[in-house]
């Protein structure tokens, strides 16, 4: 044992801890890596390094101007509105100056939608006998008494001229009469099946007494023969405004024709379903003098021409408000950055 010691001492170099082990004297390899395999390495960290900070600074840029786009948007929103009120100011401004003017009377001049450039939105006086047989319903449309809200509809029916009167008109004339309860639409419908029921009545007489002709010429008592009187023809006076047809938002249905279905004022098409030519003028009544017993239709009040569902004032409002939220939103885009300035 004393000789393996000495022998263990001496193989230990001086200086050596008591855990050094003979394994530490073994050789060991060299740990080396080419120059270029550095270089190229440390070039490829520096420019992925150089690369995602460029796309994080234009990643940056742009979420900052998508910041003020909110603003930018409603901003222009509120100008629009600017540019609106002042052409809804002009509309007003001519509709009320050519309801100002005279009306002039249509016997003088033939009624056509050729001139209802010149035309449109003067007062008329018009004369003439009303076909309601051609009469034309459009609607439903509502209307509000004392807060209760009733349906109904509007009724367009032809103004035929008056022969051998001068005051009456030339040639036919669409009239809207105003707003009516929805059984008048309803009876409208009802009359045409009498008719041809009490058509139908007629024709029995008739031929049981072309059989019986004989028994007429043996008579002894003189027969009277009575002579149907003409139906007396009552010609009206209407006072109206020229208008054209209506322009219909992307949620009113499609008129129908053949089901009498109307959804909105269409002149032409209406003109062609009473009979009359496709160029027949549109007026709208707007006489006051309603007789108390017979209230329907209700005329058009002609202050409703010079009004619109959105008026100057409302524009203005919009105006503001499109303004007030353009300015809070560009005020949060700026709060948002300033933070990311001051870290800097």
């Amino acid at each position: 044992m004393a000789i393996i010691s000495k022998t263990l001492t001496r193989l230990r170099p001086t200086g050596a801890g008591p855990f050094y082990s003979i394994s530490n004297q073994l050789p060991r390899p060299k740990r080396w890596l080419p120059s270029s395999f550095v270089s190229t390495s440390a070039a490829a960290a520096v420019s992925s390094f150089s690369s995602q900070s460029h796309d994080k600074k234009e990643g940056s840029t742009w979420s900052r101007w998508f910041l003020f786009l909110p603003g930018a948007i409603t901003f222009g929103l509120g100008t629009w509105q600017i540019f609106r009120r002042q052409d809804k100011i002009k509309m007003l401004e001519y509709k009320q100056k050519r309801l100002q003017m005279e009306p002039f009377k249509l016997n003088d001049m033939p009624p056509s939608s050729e001139h209802l450039e010149t035309l449109e939105f003067r007062l008329v006086v018009c004369k003439g006998v009303f076909d309601d047989g051609r009469s034309i319903y459009v609607g439903p449309r509502s209307r509000s008494i004392s807060g209760v809200t009733e349906n109904g509809y509007y009724v367009i029916t032809p103004l035929m001229p008056v022969i051998d009167d001068a005051e009456s008109v030339q040639s036919p004339v669409l009239v809207n009469r105003g707003w009516v309860p929805r059984s008048w639409r309803d009876k409208s419908f009802e009359v045409p099946q009498d008719r041809e029921k009490s058509s139908s009545m007629d024709v029995v007489p008739v031929q049981q007494n072309e059989k019986s002709w004989w028994r007429r010429f043996w008579s002894k008592k003189p027969k009277v023969v009575e002579v149907d009187q003409a139906p007396v023809i009552t010609s009206v006076e209407v006072i109206g405004v020229v208008r054209g047809s209506e322009k219909p938002s992307i949620f009113v249905p499609a008129n129908d024709p053949n089901s009498r279905q109307w959804f909105y004022v269409d002149a032409p098409a209406i003109a062609v379903a009473c009979e009359l030519p496709e160029d027949t003028l549109l007026i709208e009544d707007v006489n006051e003098n309603v007789n108390p017993s017979n209230p329907y239709p209700v005329p058009k009040d002609i202050n409703s021409f010079i009004r619109s569902s959105v008026m100057p004032q409302d524009h203005l409002n919009y105006t503001l408000t499109w303004y007030s939220l353009s300015a809070a939103v560009t005020f949060m885009a700026f709060k948002r950055l300033k933070p990311k300035k001051s870290r800097r």
